[in-house]
């Protein structure tokens, strides 16, 4: 597990990136492409449900485990990530 430190310099380089290419690049140097499709699924599936989606349109349209969902829905519902990202959209 890291440590608080390894947490504030990733969120400081996140918060550093000014451009989608920026983002592209650094994620693309940080990430795995199962990692980087894994975060665009939890995404997509978390733009349905706030949309009111159901758990199987969900899965018909994403192809996302109903364990992930269920755990992007607990987070949709009860955390504050999602809603801050997707609802500046």
């Amino acid at each position: 597990m890291s440590n608080t430190n390894d947490y504030t310099k990733l969120f400081d380089a996140i918060l550093s990136l000014q451009t989608q290419q920026e983002c592209e690049e650094f994620f693309s140097d940080l990430c795995t492409y199962k990692e980087l499709d894994a975060m665009a699924q939890r995404i997509s599936a978390a733009e349905l449900l706030l949309q009111g989606e159901t758990y199987g349109q969900i899965i018909d349209k994403t192809d996302i485990s109903s364990a992930t969902l269920s755990r992007v829905s607990r987070c949709v519902k009860y955390g504050k990530g999602y809603k801050n990202v997707l609802g500046k959209k």
